[in-house]
Parts: structure tokens; C-alpha cells; sequence
């Protein structure tokens, strides 16, 4: 079948946007299947609010018409706007998707197919979860009831949620995928969304009867048990009880079925309210929410869930203080309430190039305050010490969102995939009360519900890599023979010194001869000066490059093949590497040769990418997750190793940013990556891939 796309003019006369108001009977479901979006769709149009925000008025085809519609969209903690022209697929003149029972009118069909410029296409709309929309509606936060589960206040629940304008959808669980959309013989279909549209009691008979609303977004194929649109309960009820409650027997989609009816054929209600407030508590608290965006890298921060603990501990980490607790005069417990919701992003968009949802879900640690605000914690805390709280189960949605009441002090949030290596972007919500004043980490804004005056209770920043261990003071030269290169050995070389120590004019030391006379084999005939000491340098291109090479062939010779030439600027940017020069060099390479050795446990030439945040921080770098990432990105290989040659190679680099940021500070080139990481990793706007291309691009530039 070969779809057109036509404007409203070849489609029908007399065009409009919306004809008599926008109503849940303007929702019915084309050849496309995403029943989950219209049943939104249709619980957003009992919220007039909600509705117009999402479908700006003032919208026509008369009246300033100029071929084009807009609508907004919640993504990801920021409010989009996405421009559509008005043509729209159709097969011989008819709609092939959404459309309304008014054939003139347009709003429900354009406003899916700005949700599809949202996801990429209208092919990426098959198959959903009817909380994706309705978050993409508002912006709320989701819960989930089991029937099977479901607290018996449920039918409370419900109704409370309606009063406070919630979205609700409900579905029936098919266990074999290939009776999905099948109708059963009550006239349900099974892996079918449905939206809950009122909640009600009858009041003509003792004892109630209550009684729930709910349409299918097809526009028909009704229920037909008790309290159906033909049933014989409704002959004992009166004109303005009918009246009340809109009954109607057309062959539209909606019907009312006993509460206890539908807790029998449905398998679960998904709620999205628009603020965490319990629908079991009679009160409306202030809530404020703390947003976070992460991701989740490969051979970096990757590490999966608590199964697998030598990468776990790798994870993004998010601190969370509870510092007031609740202020409920009728609860003894000490606790403070707070809901966490942990999003995965842009899976949907992704779809066409074989991206599915991944399984998520996250924990919760206690941490004493001794670990410090911001330091990433290890991997023998999570080995030593049990999570405080978790979600309930890791699960393949877009989103998991869980309640939790736990006693005030500090928290380590932890948010995976299920299995390591799986790479992807997140945003991770805390919600908490606003009861007290108390304290906020700057790292993240608080982004006030209601109202923004309040205070925050709760205060969530990513944690950063521990600091740089201090200097070490500097040593005495290195003793070297006079010999040849193959000769010398390494360990006799001084690792300690950041900083090359100073010769004394006519104080020259056997080790100093024996160095100088090494250099002078490699640099060629040196003249001095009235020191003592070489005017004339080694070229940093040239045989440097052998002497390093044999470096690690004298000293590690199971760690591979030999040591690739290493790009090495001088530190008055000639190229060239006088005696000092070359003697830190020598000690900066044994110092990390070390380092190496220490994190190739197993004698395998190279060490695991997760190890390298810890083998840069033992270097003395302190860098942030966005220069870890990059670094995975650049030298690890395809088994997520790091080879002896790229760790060096590494080092080097990061050796020559650092250096250069200080001594030549008003460079473009070199930027001290402490001031530019934070500017860079500030571009919440910018896509992900966008971000990390940044960090790839001044990388390079700091090159060497």
C-alpha cells in the first residue's frame, strides 16, 4: 500500500482544527499501531489545562493560516516545540491513521504526527507503554498497580487521582505475543491499551455500585458484561442518574464496567500524576524535583547491576542528603519520603538503527559523611556493604519510578542497565517534600513544582573521582651507566619526581656523568655552557623515541609488542627535549610503568577499562566522567582492554594538557581541563553524541 500525503483541502470540505471542543471521541485508531499514545491522547482531553498546553489554541485553517501547526512536548525535563505542515498520509483520500468521528476534523491526527517528527517517524510508534505519552503530555511522574498486587484502597486510588488530574491507563497482559490486540469474549482485547476516563458510584441502589469508565482507542469493540452500554443494570437506574454519568449505548469505544469486573480482566493501571503526592494520603504536599542527566558508557561506566561487582561499582553515582525528615504529626517514624524516577532516553528514536529499552533499574546505599561529597565510591564499599533500598525490579520500560521512606543522612544512588557494555543516555528525578530549610549542592538546580519559593529538602549531585594524591618530592638524578642503551637498567631510574630536580654548577655526581653521557650518545656532540650542562637538545621525534621503546622491551617484555613512538612536545614548544627534559620524561614513564604493573593483576599485557579511571587518578590526574568516557572511547579496544603503548600514549597526553594549561595559559589550544570539563558537561542542551564529539575535538587540540 502506497500512501499519500495530502493537505486538508484534497481530503474533504470545510476543514477545521477542532470542531466543538476536543474530546475523547475524536481519538480513534488508524492502521498504525499505537493504541498506548491515543489512549493518552484521550485521557488528555479531560484535562482542558493540560490539553492546551500540549495543543497551543488559537489554531486554525482559516484565520492567519499559513500551511503549518505546532504543539509541545515534555522531553526529558525540557518543554519542546515541534513545527508540522499540515499534509497527512492517506489512502484514497482517507486517513490511514488517527482520525476523528468528524471526518472535516484534524487536531488528534495532526498532533500524532508531530509526536512522530518528535520520535523520527511514524514507524517508530508501534508498540508502547501508555506512561511514555502521557509523561511526554505533562511531564509527571508514573506509578504502576498490579491487579494481582493492587492495595485494597485501589478503587480510593483511582478516584483520587482523577479529582487531582492524573492520566490513567490500564491493559490486559498477553503472554504469547502473537495474540496481541486480541479480542476476547467479553469483548476485551488482550495487549490492548485502554484509557480510564471517570471513576464513579451508582447511587439508585443499596449497597453502591462502583463503577469504572474506559474506552478503547479503536472507537469501538466494547465490553459486554454488567453495566455495558445495553445491559440490563442500567433499566433500574433513573433518567438523571443516566444523566450523571453520561451514559450513552453508541458504538464509540467507551463503557462502564463494575470496579470489581475490572480488577478481574485487567492485568495492571498505570497512573501518571503530576506531582508524587501518595493518592493514599488525603494531603497535597510541596514537592521539588532534582534533575540529572548521565549516561552509561561502554568499558567506562557501564557496569551493570549488583550481579556483577568487579563492574558495578563503575556506575554513575549520585548523592542524595535527607536532611529533614517528614513533618507528619500522626507518623512516629522518623523518615523522609521521596520518589525516584530513573528515565532512559532517545531508545525510541534510536529504534530504526536497532536500539530496543533496555532492562534498568537503580539502588540505594547509606554512606557515612567520612567518604567525603564528592567522591566516587569504590569497589570494596559496594563489596562489604548491602544496598539500603532498591527499585523493585529491574525491568525493560522507559522508565522506572519507585516511593521510598528512609531515616535522614546520606545516600549514594546508583542507576544501571542490567548487563554491563550496554551504552546509552538518562535522566535520573528525585522528588522530595519541601518542608525545611536545609542544604543544596549547587552541582544540580532544583527545579520547583509548587510553590517556587519553598526551600528544598533533598540535595542530589553526581559524584566526582577522589583527588589527586600530592606531589612527591623530588629525588636524585637517576644512575645510569655510560654503557649503551641495552644495557641500562630501568629500575635503577627514580619514579617520585614530578619535576626534574636542578644539577649543581661543578657538584656533577657519578649518576650525573653517567646520565649525561647517555644523553649525549642519543643527542650527538652537545656543547655546554658555562654550567656544565647541554645547550644543545635531543630531538623529541627522533631517537627518544628508540630509548622509550627500549624501555619497555628491557623492562616489561610480556607486555607486547614494542612501545610505539610517543608525541612528546617540549616544554618551550620546539620539539626537542633538553637533559632535564629527558630525565622527567624517563621518570614519568617508570612511575607509570608501575601503575600498570599494578592494575595488570593477571599478567595480560593490558587492564581493564574500568580500571583507568583508578590508573589516571593514581597518575595524579583528576579529571571528570565526560574526559573518562572519551579516553574509553579513544584507546580501549574492542575486549574493552587498554594496551601498555595506548596507556602510556595516554598519559603523555593528559602530561602535555595539565602542563601546557599552566605555563601557557593564554593559548586557545590548551585549556585546563578543569575549568573547560564542567562548561562543556553544562550543555545539557546538546545531544549526547554532539557533547562527546566537543570532547573529542579538544582533545585533539591539547594533542601533542
Amino acid at each position: 500500500v502506497v500512501c499519500v500525503f495530502l493537505c486538508h483541502q484534497e481530503i474533504c470540505e470545510n476543514p477545521q482544527f477542532i470542531v466543538g471542543g476536543a474530546s475523547r471521541t475524536d481519538i480513534c485508531q488508524g492502521d498504525l499501531g499505537d493504541c498506548w499514545l491515543l489512549a493518552a491522547i484521550a485521557c488528555l482531553t479531560l484535562n482542558e489545562k493540560l490539553l492546551y498546553r500540549v495543543v497551543p489554541q488559537e489554531q486554525s485553517f482559516s484565520e492567519g493560516y499559513g500551511g503549518i501547526f505546532h504543539f509541545q512536548f515534555w522531553r526529558y525535563g525540557d518543554w519542546v516545540d515541534v513545527v508540522i505542515d499540515d499534509r497527512i498520509p492517506t489512502f484514497n483520500s482517507q486517513l490511514v491513521f488517527t482520525k476523528s468521528a468528524e471526518r472535516n476534523e484534524f487536531w488528534s491526527a495532526l498532533l500524532e504526527k508531530a509526536y512522530a517528527k518528535l520520535h523520527g517517524s511514524y514507524e517508530a510508534l508501534k508498540g508502547g507503554n501508555t506512561t511514555e505519552a502521557m509523561e511526554d503530555f505533562t511531564g509527571g511522574v508514573t506509578e504502576f498497580y498490579e491487579m494481582k498486587e493492587a492495595p485494597k484502597e485501589l478503587y480510593k486510588i483511582m478516584k483520587k487521582a482523577l479529582e487531582r488530574g492524573s492520566m490513567m491507563g490500564c491493559s490486559i497482559d498477553s503472554l504469547v505475543p502473537a495474540r496481541f490486540e486480541t479480542r476476547t469474549v467479553t469483548g476485551l482485547v488482550k495487549g490492548h491499551a485502554y484509557s480510564v476516563t471517570a471513576v464513579e458510584e451508582s447511587q439508585h441502589k443499596e449497597p453502591k455500585v462502583r463503577l469504572v469508565r474506559l474506552r478503547n482507542p479503536w472507537g469501538q469493540v466494547e465490553w459486554n458484561g454488567p453495566w455495558s452500554d445495553n445491559s440490563k443494570e442500567w433499566v433500574s437506574l433513573s433518567k438523571g442518574e443516566k444523566d450523571k454519568l453520561q451514559h450513552q449505548s453508541a458504538e464509540d469505544g467507551e463503557f462502564w464496567m463494575a470496579f470489581e469486573d475490572f480488577k478481574k480482566n485487567y492485568t495492571k493501571i498505570e497512573i501518571c500524576n503530576l506531582t508524587p503526592d501518595a493518592l493514599e494520603d488525603d494531603k497535597i504536599h510541596k514537592w521539588t524535583v532534582s534533575v540529572n542527566e548521565g549516561r552509561w558508557v561502554r568499558g567506562c561506566s557501564a557496569g551493570g547491576c549488583r550481579n556483577y561487582p568487579d563492574t558495578f561499582w563503575t556506575n554513575p553515582q549520585y548523592r542524595l542528603r535527607l536532611l529533614e525528615e517528614d513533618d507528619d504529626p500522626e507518623d512516629n517514624e522518623v523518615a523522609c519520603s521521596f520518589v525516584i524516577a530513573l528515565m532512559q532516553k532517545n531508545r525510541r528514536k534510536e529504534r530504526k538503527m536497532g536500539a530496543n529499552l533496555f532492562t534498568i533499574g537503580f539502588a540505594i546505599y547509606e554512606v557515612s559523611p567520612m567518604h567525603g561529597n564528592k567522591q566516587h565510591m569504590q569497589k570494596d564499599f559496594f563489596l562489604f556493604n548491602s544496598s539500603k533500598a532498591r527499585c523493585k525490579s529491574y525491568i525493560n520500560l522507559r522508565e522506572v519510578t519507585q516511593r521510598f521512606r528512609l531515616s535522614p543522612g546520606e545516600y549514594v544512588i546508583i542507576p544501571s542497565t542490567y548487563e554491563p557494555h550496554q551504552e546509552g543516555e538518562f535522566i535520573l528525578r528525585v522528588f522530595s517534600e519541601k518542608r525545611n530549610t536545609s542544604e543544596h549542592f549547587a552541582s544540580l538546580s532544583p527545579l520547583p513544582l509548587s510553590p517556587p519559593s519553598l526551600p528544598l529538602s533533598l540535595s542530589l549531585s553526581p559524584l566526582l573521582p577522589p583527588p589527586p594524591p600530592p606531589s612527591l618530592p623530588p629525588s636524585l638524578p637517576p644512575s645510569l651507566p655510560p654503557s649503551l642503551p641495552l644495557s641500562l637498567p630501568l629500575s635503577s631510574v627514580s619514579s617520585s619526581p614530578s619535576q626534574p630536580a636542578p644539577a649543581n654548577a661543578g657538584e656533577e655526581s657519578e649518576e650525573d656523568q653517567q646520565f649525561l653521557s647517555l644523553f649525549q650518545q642519543i643527542a650527538g656532540d652537545v656543547s655546554t655552557g658555562s654550567t656544565g650542562r647541554p645547550v644543545r637538545p635531543v630531538s623529541a621525534w627522533g631517537s627518544v623515541s628508540i630509548v622509550l621503546g627500549w624501555v619497555v622491551n628491557q623492562c616489561a617484555p610480556n607486555l607486547g609488542p614494542r612501545f610505539n613512538p610517543i608525541c612528546i612536545r617540549s616544554m618551550d614548544g620546539t620539539g626537542r627535549l633538553n637533559l632535564q627534559e629527558f630525565r622527567h620524561l624517563w621518570n614519568k614513564i617508570k612511575q607509570w610503568q608501575g601503575i600498570f604493573q599494578h592494575y595488570n593483576s593477571d599478567q595480560a599485557s593490558s587492564i581493564n577499562s574500568y580500571e583507568m579511571r583508578n590508573a589516571v587518578n593514581d597518575a595524579g590526574f583528576r579529571l571528570n566522567n565526560q574526559l573518562y568516557d572519551i579516553i574509553t572511547m579513544r584507546y580501549a579496544n574492542e575486549s574493552m582492554n587498554i594496551d601498555f603503548d595506548s596507556f602510556i600514549s595516554c598519559l603523555v597526553r593528559l602530561e602535555a594538557m595539565f602542563s601546557k594549561s599552566h605555563t601557557n595559559t593564554s593559548s586557545p589550544y590548551y585549556t585546563d581541563p578543569r575549568s573547560v570539563c564542567p562548561l562543556l558537561a553544562g550543555l545539557v542542551t546538546v545531544h549526547g553524541d554532539v557533547k562527546r564529539a566537543l570532547y573529542l575535538s579538544w582533545f585533539d587540540l591539547c594533542d601533542i
